[in-house]
């Protein structure tokens, strides 16, 4: 996988277009990774860029339901809830994740000074 098809498949799935996001699946970029640079995941990125579409789609290729996004300090069912997608939080739902209203400790905490600052830059 290199990084470039990564931050082409990031963007596409941000942009909602999800035939490019669909051919960089095909071609095995990690859905579940999280560049360095951008320290957030395609699936919670998209479901806060509000695309549905595309999230199906990479819960469909394997991403994780579960995943903490860094820089949000997110699980893809606590941006559904926040992006207002009540079918894709019941779908996330029904794939174990935990009621969004809990809340999930950051893996580093170092970033939460940065986050308050930049909200949504990723997408």
């Amino acid at each position: 996988m290199s990084a470039g098809d990564w931050k082409e498949l990031f963007a596409a799935a941000c942009d909602g277009r999800i035939e490019l996001v669909r051919y960089h699946v095909k071609n095995g970029v990690d859905v579940n990774y999280a560049h360095p640079e951008f320290l957030s995941t395609p699936l919670v990125a998209c479901i806060l860029a509000r695309q549905p579409a595309v999230a199906d789609l990479l819960l469909d290729h394997g991403a994780d339901p579960l995943l903490l996004s860094e820089l949000e300090a997110l699980t893809p069912v606590q941006a559904a809830r926040q992006a207002g997608l009540a079918e894709l939080e019941a779908r996330l739902r029904a794939m174990g994740a935990p009621d969004p209203a809990v809340p999930v400790k950051s893996r580093g905490g170092w970033l939460a000074p940065f986050r308050a600052r930049l909200p949504g830059w990723a997408c």
